[in-house]
């Protein structure tokens, strides 16, 4: 008996259409998610583990449709960091429920319609409403739109019925306070649910994998000796990786010239040419904004665009239709398309600069070959001295297996003060249960009781302020130990809700037809004037005027020269991981010139030579020099 064997005979027949076998990954957590087991299953991008989470609770759905038990309640709840990834994921939901559905016709059977629904930030309040009046059986949404249903009164009500909740790409959620804050989310969700829900968490790379496999689970599963009752299935993330680095002809020096810069971007509009689509990551929107200007003088620009989170989502969402359906044959982006997106085929992925990182330069090649069978191929572009002894220091990482670990923060009080209020304004608690609450979230295990104690007060009591108090949201009634709500209370959880980072960016808006096209620093916007030509999505835009309330209205200014615009405070820091790579590269390469410089030898001096290749050529050819990358 296989484990396809186990699915309903609808999707059996459908998967056996649509793949030849399961993958590692799904042969390997199915048996566990049938069983209903809480389960986190860390495997290689492009190994279906999506489709391995989403698999069993199709499953569950059709068999209930089939007995007529199927009602309109959410029973899945699909989390993901990215409100991108929430859209993609939902339209790779609706193909298959349309083919399953057909199957099932072919089969003989009548059943009703499984249906899936959005809740993000960008979601309508038309659109939120029809979930709360006619709630759907998969729900996706981001932590932060999941943590205001579950505060909104009647949105709680529908999210007693989840049976099941899936929590995508967890090494980005658990490496800051969004992580803190979605687990405190969790927490809330199982007070409320009548059986609580079964865990799957997603990861392509993570480390360390016990602590994910704790944070997801929560503190009542995982036993004194800290083990999880959580299966791991962990496939790996090692793939086979085609990688390279290139530099200008040019010598590198402490920093880049023009003319190396126009020779990258000369050899990024060659490489362009020669793939069918292409990705460009860049770490900051400024430089995203820049190489893609550059690339569309060299191509045109209805072959290139720019892609980040400063600008609008239908923009966005545009972008990545066009490259899905090979209308565009580059794209240059931020982090926003760093995670599991998906934007079809991509035959090569380029970095420009150091991405930083181990892990997120694994992430960002594995969009290229995203599917079974393919092999990744990323090209590295250092652009600077030091940037090239980083980069062959991160493929020789990437070579021995090494990954990025997370330093997720300890029981952050900021986060536990916005859940404590939003829960009291939901319901009446007692203070050792409310506090007992707090602490089934993994980051808060170690909360004190004396640091619980002085967030309530602060939150009961209120902030002095002046000649009297401010922000007091809960009702203490010590004599009987009793939190209850103040007036108010829910409305300002819900509009203060959430870890991202406030910023005073301003609304850039298109005239005359008032399209909203993204979002530009608020410095760079208060030293723009008008008639400033700026660069935005790939567009010069000229402005009109700037107004007070965080609104720039342009115009098109039709390929004008622009200024590239700038955003504060987003280039990303080196790891610690990569930095001790880095060092040691570092030590060897001294060892080896000190050597050099006392006996001079061609072999080495050859080894040393092709470490590195020029446009064109491959990093592969370096027999002689066995430990550089």
């Amino acid at each position: 008996m296989t484990v396809l064997d186990q699915f309903h005979p609808i999707v059996r027949t459908w998967f056996e259409r649509r793949f030849k076998a399961p993958t590692d990954a799904q042969a390997d957590g199915w048996p566990h998610i049938l069983a209903g087991r809480d389960t986190l299953i860390s495997a290689p991008t492009g190994s279906g583990k999506t489709l391995a989470a989403f698999l069993v609770s199709i499953d569950r759905l059709i068999r209930k449709a089939e007995t007529g038990d199927l009602e309109d309640k959410i029973e899945v709840v699909y989390v993901s960091p990215l409100k991108a990834l929430s859209n993609d994921i939902q339209r790779n939901l609706e193909d298959p429920l349309a083919e399953i559905r057909e199957v099932a016709v072919e089969l003989g059977y009548d059943l009703p319609e499984i249906r899936t629904a959005l809740r993000t930030g960008d979601t309508t309040q038309y659109e939120r409403q029809q979930i709360v009046k006619n709630p759907p059986h998969i729900l996706i949404t981001t932590p932060e739109s999941l943590y205001l249903m579950i505060t909104s009164e009647r949105a709680r009500e529908i999210l007693r019925s989840v049976r099941t909740v899936i929590v995508d790409e967890v090494h980005a959620l658990i490496r800051d306070k969004r992580g803190s804050h979605l687990a405190l989310t969790l927490a809330r969700l199982d007070h409320i649910c009548g059986e609580r829900p079964a865990r799957i968490g997603l990861s392509a790379t993570v480390k360390p994998i016990a602590y994910a496999a704790q944070f997801l689970v929560g503190t009542d599963q995982v036993g004194v000796d800290g083990t999880p009752d959580c299966v791991i299935v962990d496939s790996g993330h090692q793939r086979d990786l085609e990688l390279s680095i290139e530099v200008p002809p040019t010598d590198l020096e402490a920093v880049a010239s023009g003319e190396q810069w126009a020779d990258v971007y000369d050899r990024l509009a060659e490489l362009v040419e020669q793939h069918r689509t292409t990705l460009i990551f860049v770490n900051t929107r400024r430089l995203a904004e820049r190489v893609a200007f550059k690339l569309s003088e060299r191509l045109g620009e209805e072959h290139v665009g720019a892609h980040h989170g400063s600008l609008s989502k239908e923009r966005r969402h545009r972008l990545e239709q066009r490259l899905k359906a090979g209308d565009m044959r580059a794209l240059v982006a931020t982090a926003s398309l760093e995670l599991g997106i998906d934007i079809g085929a991509v035959d090569l992925v380029c970095q420009l600069e150091s991405p930083r990182s181990i892990t997120v330069f694994l992430q960002r090649v594995g969009r290229s070959g995203h599917a079974l069978g393919l092999t990744p191929r990323g090209i590295l572009f250092p652009m600077s001295r030091d940037e090239l002894v980083e980069c062959a220091a991160l493929v020789r990482a990437v070579r021995k297996g090494r990954l990025d670990r997370v330093y997720p923060p300890e029981a952050p009080v900021d986060i536990l003060a916005q859940q404590l209020v939003a829960e009291v304004a939901c319901e009446e608690w007692r203070e050792d249960d409310a506090f007992a609450l707090m602490r089934r979230a993994w980051p808060y295990k170690d909360l004190p009781r004396e640091t619980f104690d002085e967030v309530l007060e602060m939150v009961s009591e209120g902030i002095a302020v002046g000649s009297g108090r401010a922000a007091h949201y809960v009702h203490r009634d010590r004599i009987n130990g009793m939190l209850r709500g103040r007036r108010g209370a829910r409305m300002t959880a819900i509009q203060c809700g959430g870890a991202i980072p406030e910023i005073a960016d301003y609304r850039v808006i298109a005239e005359p037809e008032g399209t909203f096209v993204g979002t530009l620093d608020e410095d760079f916007s208060v030293e723009s004037m008008a008639g400033d030509i700026v660069l935005l999505g790939t567009t010069s835009w000229r402005i009109k005027r700037i107004e007070s309330g965080g609104i720039v209205r342009v115009e098109n200014a039709h390929g004008q020269p622009p200024t590239i615009p700038f955003w504060n405070g987003e280039a990303p820091g080196r790891t610690i991981e990569l930095s001790e790579e880095v060092s040691e590269l570092r030590i060897e390469l001294a060892e080896k010139l000190r050597r050099l410089s006392t006996d001079v030898s061609p072999v080495h001096g050859e080894a040393l030579d092709q470490t590195v290749a020029r446009p064109g050529e491959s990093m592969s050819g370096a027999p002689d020099a066995p430990n550089l990358p």
